[in-house]
């Protein structure tokens, strides 16, 4: 009877456990993750698709009584520091795009006899600052700088020059091109490599400072068109053009690309939907999956504008630092910013957006580097490891069960195969993903942990296996400015040197687990895409 007793027990145990595995924790959720492998590409960026840019703010530039920028403008950044140089070296190549809100008042020494002053600031001058110079002795250690490191680099042009500003903003003439013909025909002379020349910053639609009518402005890009043509008559390679370097307004846009289809090579324009650095719920707007869906509307209205008006003009986010003024320290330049800033490059990429750039590589609070230190913040890595892993060719992707797991998928840069990436904004839900295709489930659905499952060492990728690159904040900290790379901190050695990045080799079989607050890049060379051939 009482062994009767006892097996009736323990068969109770073994029927409540067998009941409860089968529940999923509810701190556990499976999510789907689908691509069509026989579809062709939704879109194309460069090879070269991530970018950061230099800026032209001296140290006393201040916002909400916080001076952030140091000594890390254009004019005074120190081109000898080691961990710069490597940071940069480490794309092969990195996009630079050299420009800001001064460079409307920036005028080119060209003339030695000329004085050369730099900025001051003036809170009764249009931007608050004097009138700037860039001496030609600054823009040759710059451009050795960009030719020692392989830097891929794009100038911002005074677009306001020759014109007349209303108290109203509202600038008057045509641009006067004097200025910026000596600054081309020195850098030509120098057979210095400048792959675009970018014209004015945020003058479209309302502008930011001044404006100008998209009429005008069309007629100025076709100017500069023009003297590109006639500095660089005879030179084995001829820049792009590139404009208008502003916030998308849809009349401004739409009529401003009708009437450059023959003159530009790249539509930019700068992203900074997260509102003002001060926003004390930054962090929440970051994590908010309906915020971050909105800007899909501009990248979406800015593909329509160049398809319905015939030009061959690439789209380019040319600035986006998320938060403006500046940033938010411990905020854009701190984990969390990584959720905004993958979703981004992500989200973009779907739009055929062709290259992005980040606010800033240095300076600011939005910096991919420290200010001061010169170290890498998490979006470095951020960036880098999209650079080395996510090829050019978009796949069609959607998720099924949540709206707090984005995912995105490319061709891969490292095999036939596709590369996913996958960012989890749930603060306690760890996501199963399952990967299916036209064919059905990729991924078993098994048990076993990532951890157990997983080597840190590099190995040799076969079939049956995936690579993962997982991302989390020490101690779940979101406003840690280091970042844990499969569960390894990341930091420069005492050379300054980037550190490898190092992938955990799991078995294909394996679930994919993305853990709460984090993100990971999914390499399976497995998952052959016919975009990918």
């Amino acid at each position: 009877m009482v062994t009767s007793i006892v097996s009736l027990v323990v068969l109770a145990c073994i029927l409540y456990l067998i009941i409860n595995h089968s529940v999923e924790s509810p701190k556990h959720k499976t999510v789907g993750v689908y691509f069509n492998t026989t579809a062709p590409e939704i879109a194309r960026t460069d090879d070269d698709y991530i970018c950061a840019t230099l800026d032209w703010w001296p140290s006393d530039k201040c916002d909400y009584g916080s001076c952030s920028w140091g000594e890390a403008s254009l004019l005074n950044l120190d081109l000898n520091n080691t961990i710069l140089s490597n940071a940069v070296k480490a794309f092969s190549p990195l996009k630079i795009r050299m420009g800001g809100t001064l460079q409307d008042k920036l005028i080119y020494q060209t003339n030695y006899q000329q004085t050369c002053n730099p900025f001051v600031k003036n809170i009764s001058q249009l931007l608050s600052f004097s009138e700037g110079c860039l001496p030609m002795a600054r823009w040759d250690d710059l451009n050795k700088f960009f030719t020692d490191t392989g830097a891929v680099v794009t100038f911002g042009l005074n677009a306001l020059t020759g014109r007349t500003i209303h108290p109203d903003g509202s600038a008057e003439g045509a641009w006067d091109p004097s200025n910026a013909e000596s600054l081309l025909r020195y850098t030509v002379n120098k057979r210095y490599t400048i792959y675009g020349w970018e014209l004015g910053n945020e003058l479209s639609g309302n502008g930011i400072g001044a404006r100008v009518t998209a009429q005008q402005y069309a007629s100025d890009v076709q100017t500069l068109q023009h003297l590109i043509e006639k500095v660089y008559v005879g030179s084995e390679t001829k820049p792009i053009l590139l404009g208008p370097g502003g916030f998308f307004d849809a009349a401004w846009f739409a009529e401003f690309i009708g009437k450059t289809t023959k003159s530009l090579q790249a539509i930019t324009h700068h992203v900074y939907n997260l509102g003002a650095g001060d926003d004390n719920g930054l962090v929440g707007r970051i994590l908010d999956p309906s915020l971050l869906n909105r800007e899909a509307s501009v990248f979406r209205n800015i593909q329509q504008d160049i398809r319905n008006s015939g030009t061959s003009a690439a789209a380019w986010v040319g600035e986006a630092g998320g938060a403006f003024n500046s940033g938010r320290n411990h905020v854009t330049n701190a984990f969390v910013m990584s959720f905004w800033y993958l979703d981004q490059l992500g989200m973009a990429a779907t739009y055929d957006t062709k290259t992005y750039c980040r606010q800033t590589l240095i300076g600011g609070n939005y910096g991919l580097l420290d200010k001061s230190s010169f170290v890498p913040n998490p979006d470095y890595y951020s960036a880098l490891l999209w650079h080395r892993l996510m090829g050019k060719q978009v796949l069609s992707t959607t998720v099924s069960g949540t709206s707090n797991l984005r995912a995105y998928t490319h061709c891969s840069k490292q095999s036939q195969g596709i590369t996913l990436l996958l960012i989890n904004l749930e603060a306690e839900v760890t996501f199963r993903v399952n990967i299916s295709t036209e064919t059905g489930s990729i991924l078993a659905q098994s048990s076993g942990s990532f951890a157990r499952k997983s080597k840190f060492e590099k190995m040799p990728i076969i079939m049956n296996t995936r690579e993962e690159y997982h991302l989390t904040a020490p101690g779940r900290d979101l406003s840690s400015k280091k970042v844990l790379l499969n569960g390894r901190v990341l930091s420069v050695d005492s050379s300054g040197s980037i550190p490898l990045l190092k992938p955990a080799i799991v078995h294909l079989n394996d679930p994919i687990t993305v853990a709460p607050f984090s993100a990971a890049f999914v390499h399976i060379p497995s998952i052959v895409s016919h975009a990918c051939k």
